[in-house]
């Protein structure tokens, strides 16, 4: 019998640094980089291990509110027996029936525990860079969570700002984000049914994120006006 040896930990050195946007049942949010580093929660009496480059490393590392967590599995000292932890509450709000916490990496919902040790698709880990929001989900009709916006592009122009605004599903699909407010820094807009606003500011460097239409808020960005 041939005995395998567990994988290393991976050093805080090297866990990854993502973006991470966390919005709450009442539009407020923290948004923040993060290292996903390998961390270590409490499950009743138990003592369980958070897998680094995963979302709910990052979620825990950020500290930006108490967690509540549900083990639907077995967790443990061994990072590989997390998949089965589960946010039931983040700061003020706890899941009820179908609403409750969902991450998204990129513009797609996980398919995955947020500690499973595959990744969140089950393909790979958390690489820096990487988008993570946290979301309190309100469950439509359709089965699916309230779209959340993304920024898609930015085009300064000589006194203004065109942004580009999208809103997406659970699967990342994307349909223009129209009469939702822009911001750019103090200056706002709101978007026609492209999903487009210019914005009259003036010369420097904003920050610019959009929010409204029912959808979950964008992460920041910024933009350089000459």
């Amino acid at each position: 019998m041939i005995a395998l040896a567990a994988p290393a930990p991976v050093p805080a050195s090297a866990a990854p640094v993502v973006h991470q946007l966390v919005v709450f049942r009442s539009g407020s949010f923290r948004e923040k980089t993060v290292r996903a580093k390998q961390a270590h929660v409490r499950i009743g009496h138990k003592r369980c291990t958070v897998g680094a480059a995963t979302p709910l490393a990052a979620l825990v590392s950020s500290r930006v509110a108490k967690i509540t967590l549900h083990d639907f599995g077995s967790c443990s000292s061994r990072a590989r027996d997390a998949s089965g932890l589960f946010v039931r509450k983040l700061g003020p709000d706890a899941n009820r029936a179908q609403n409750g916490w969902v991450y998204k990496v990129g513009h797609k919902s996980g398919t995955a525990g947020a500690a499973d040790p595959s990744g969140p698709f089950g393909n790979g880990k958390l690489k820096s860079g990487a988008n993570v929001l946290w979301f309190y989900c309100r469950m439509q009709p359709s089965g699916s969570c309230q779209r959340t916006l993304s920024i898609d592009g930015t085009s300064a122009q000589p006194g203004a700002v065109l942004v580009r605004v999208g809103a997406y599903n659970d699967q990342g699909k994307r349909i223009p984000a129209a009469g939702v407010t822009i911001h750019v820094d103090s200056a706002t807009g709101v978007t026609d049914s492209s999903g487009s606003a210019r914005v009259a500011v003036s010369a420097g460097r904003h920050k610019v994120w959009a929010e409204g239409g029912g959808d979950v808020r964008s992460f920041n960005t910024t933009v350089e006006v000459h």
